[in-house]
């Protein structure tokens, strides 16, 4: 949404994942609270608040309630830098964390934001970001951004550009993640190769090669996650896109989806992969040293290096296997809530926590993420880390689309689609075709229910 086990339990980070990927159900979201601008006067007794120079913070003492879901490896990473902040202005701006799993920190906030119990500041997947936005749970940054003079110059465009919904910032980006393509050392150099091809053709003779030397299935595909992570990092490959710019059709059912998808269901065809690869099974079959490539997160490295200590391993960035470089990724972010926006004094600490959490997170990037900023990535503690060699073409980093309640659609039409020609139930242009119908319903529905 790493390089310690960023969550020693498989399933709980898959699901975490499944919601920073937009699966979780936007219809969760119904109890959100009113809009209002970024320190603007809701009711009681509020002083004019400091403003905001990029010094010293110089209002009165202010606890700001802080919201996230490290619950795994990276917890202890996040409340390092927690700590450090605290210390740093201790009397003057006070931090107070709560931790959830990420499935219960988003049902969770816009009715507890509503209440008044609710995070002042928190950090969301970017996949959360323009439905949070569209129910007004969450207040722009505009001025924030301007304040701590934050430009896209610093940072990935992508990440950057995914924090815009409706014409305004509503997020800053503290990371990104994404698939890699995770590669047995010893299998390779049994066909003769120091690391994993990066094009189709190398990569397909690879997997034939291995066949020849031992490797019953040297690729197994999964027809759950991460599945449909794979499927969107081939359609962008082909030149595909997930959806309309209006956000009005699902468009992952073109000759590009078809392709993507039948080049995955392809995989089991020539026994590259085995039928019906359950949950997680193709992961645990790479620590195990049976399978030669899995495709999967970022948050692998620390497992691997702390839980597979036996196995050779290298990781690329996913192969070219359909003409563009592209792969599915996402981003935490950081977001000042319509709680936190009443008060100008919070408003204003807000900002430094986050220009201090951002310029910080280089102990961040030992969470086994890739740092947003520009800056950070070329720090030398960060810059020899493996998962940053995966931003040496930053182009190549896709995100879902700011669109509200794109979890909803990715989970009832997308998911199963894939799902759906992986089992061999259906062909990948019918699986597919069916999907973007339900999509297209799906996206109808949230273009009412989030109507401005």
């Amino acid at each position: 949404m790493s390089t310690v086990p960023l969550f020693p339990e498989n399933l709980r980070r898959r699901t975490f994942l499944g919601l920073a990927a937009g699966t979780g159900a936007a219809g969760l979201l119904t109890a959100c609270s009113g809009g209002t601008k970024l320190g603007a006067d809701q009711g009681g007794s509020r002083n004019a608040g400091p403003s905001f120079d990029g010094g010293e913070y110089q209002g009165p003492k202010v606890t700001l309630e802080y919201w996230n879901g490290f619950t795994g490896g990276d917890g202890p990473h996040m409340k390092q830098m927690l700590a450090a902040f605290n210390k740093e202005y201790e009397g003057r701006i006070s931090v107070r964390n709560t931790t959830r799993q990420w499935q219960d920190l988003y049902p969770a906030m816009p009715t507890a934001i509503t209440a008044g119990k609710g995070p002042d500041v928190a950090v969301i997947h970017n996949g959360w970001v323009a439905t949070f936005a569209a129910r007004r749970t969450l207040v722009p940054l505009d001025d924030v951004v301007s304040a701590l003079k934050l430009t896209e110059s610093d940072f990935i465009p992508a990440v950057w550009q995914a924090g815009v919904y409706d014409g305004h910032r509503y997020s800053v980006p503290l990371d990104v993640h994404c698939l890699a393509d995770y590669w047995n050392e010893s299998h390779l150099g049994r066909i003769g190769l120091k690391e994993a091809p990066a094009d189709r053709a190398g990569f397909e003779d690879a997997l034939t090669a291995l066949t020849k030397k031992g490797v019953a299935n040297p690729f197994w595909m999964p027809n759950k996650w991460p599945g449909h992570l794979m499927f969107m990092s081939l359609l962008w490959q082909f030149g595909g896109e997930l959806y309309s710019e209006d956000g009005t059709s699902a468009q992952w059912g073109s000759d590009a989806g078809v392709e993507a998808l039948e080049w995955m269901v392809a995989q089991i065809d020539k026994s590259f992969s085995p039928d019906q690869v359950a949950q997680d099974a193709q992961y645990n079959a790479f620590k195990n040293n049976k399978v030669s490539f899995t495709w999967d997160g970022i948050w692998q490295i620390n497992d691997l290096e702390n839980n597979a200590r036996n196995l050779r391993w290298g990781m690329n960035a996913l192969p070219n296997i359909g003409g563009t470089a592209a792969m599915w990724s996402a981003s935490h972010n950081f977001v000042l809530t319509s709680q936190g926006a009443k008060d100008k004094n919070k408003v204003t600490a807000a900002k430094f926590f986050i220009d201090y959490m951002s310029k910080q997170s280089t102990e961040w990037a030992g969470a086994g993420m890739i740092p947003a900023r520009n800056s950070v990535r070329t720090d030398p503690a960060v810059a020899g880390l493996p998962q940053v060699a995966l931003a040496g073409d930053v182009n190549a980093f896709r995100f879902l689309p700011a669109l509200p309640g794109v979890g909803d659609v990715q989970s009832k039409a997308l998911e199963l689609a894939v799902q759906q020609a992986v089992l061999k139930k259906a062909g990948p242009a019918r699986a597919l075709r069916d999907g973007v119908a339900t999509a297209n319903k799906l996206l109808a529905e949230n273009k009412k229910k989030y109507a401005k």
